[in-house]
């Protein structure tokens, strides 16, 4: 994580939670990683530190006494706002509450009676669930959702994550910087192109969070390397190699490469000598690919790579 002047207890996020607030609770315990548990703040401690008094979690055998303890700022966000019960998809990312709990999972069928079946990547577990237990699974980001509720204007959302990114270019505690001649990947959120990611060069850092890249493989009208100015919200370095691996799994998140690019998928369906189906969710399409044409899906977060089930975890 990219250093800074504040400390995360003196940062805004943590004055969110103060006693009385509703929140939810993760946990890097077995057994429980991937799930949220509401509770209510009881006390703020010394330094980035809660109490915390779970809803649901009894601290003995009777369930006559809530369970509390002390919980680290990056365990705790509020409690989401309500929304309509939406209709789910194969593939999407969901909240499932089971356990007193929610627990986060993928979407992998519809059944007859319009239940759905969710699998659990944490515990390889597979189970039912109606439209009412299950909500979109959200990521709570600098004070906003993401992605945003409907109800709510994304807009200061965006310009947090803006103000954020340039702060790492051009702060007194410079992050990660990118130097002319580095090889580089791209996106766009153009129509037809989001979710994946596109080898360039940097051209010329032009100040205020703005490059100038020469794509590897995309040409312009006149069959010349494509040149575009971007931002830096669009820029990331290129992924480190993960260990090799001798075959992928059902619902592993990976990047596949088609049409000059690498596009995030998720693995729906395994297929014999070394090749797979992958299910793309911004295209709803599925395609086969080899092997060879694969890669595990990492994430750019905070000036460090991370697999994509660790993605914008706190």
């Amino acid at each position: 994580m990219a250093s800074n002047s504040k400390t995360r207890s003196s940062s805004p996020s943590a004055a969110v939670f103060k006693p009385g607030t509703l929140v939810e609770v993760s946990s890097d315990d077995d057994g429980f990683r991937g799930s949220w548990f509401t509770g209510q703040i009881v006390r703020r401690l010394v330094g980035d530190k809660f109490t915390v008094e779970y809803d649901n979690l009894m601290a003995d055998e009777d369930g006559t006494k809530r369970l509390k303890e002390s919980i680290r700022l990056r365990q705790l966000r509020p409690i989401p706002p309500k929304e309509f019960t939406r209709e789910f998809k194969f593939g999407d990312e969901v909240d499932a509450y089971h356990n007193d709990g929610w627990w986060e999972g993928h979407v992998t069928g519809v059944l007859e009676d319009g239940r759905k079946t969710v699998y659990f990547r944490v515990s390889r577990e597979q189970l039912e669930f109606s439209d009412e237990e299950l909500r979109l699974h959200r990521e709570w980001v600098d004070g906003g959702w993401i992605p945003p509720f409907p109800q709510q204007d994304d807009s200061e959302i965006k310009k947090k994550v803006r103000v954020k990114a340039a702060e790492t270019v051009t702060g007194d505690n410079a992050g990660f910087k990118f130097k002319e001649g580095e090889l580089v990947e791209v996106c766009s959120d153009e129509d037809g192109f989001k979710g994946a990611w596109f080898s360039a060069t940097v051209v010329e850092p032009k100040g205020e969070g703005k490059f100038v890249i020469e794509y590897e493989s995309l040409l312009d009208d006149d069959s010349k390397l494509l040149r575009e100015e971007i931002s830096l919200l669009q820029i990331r370095p290129c992924p480190p190699k993960t260990d090799d691996v001798d075959q992928f799994k059902f619902l592993d998140e990976v990047d596949a490469y088609y049409n000059d690019g690498w596009w995030v998928g998720v693995v729906s369906k395994v297929l014999g000598d070394s090749k797979y189906i992958v299910y793309f969710r911004n295209s709803n399409e599925e395609l086969e690919f080899e092997h060879s044409q694969l890669r595990l899906h990492q994430d750019w977060v905070d000036n460090k790579w991370l697999m994509a089930s660790k993605a914008l975890k706190f």
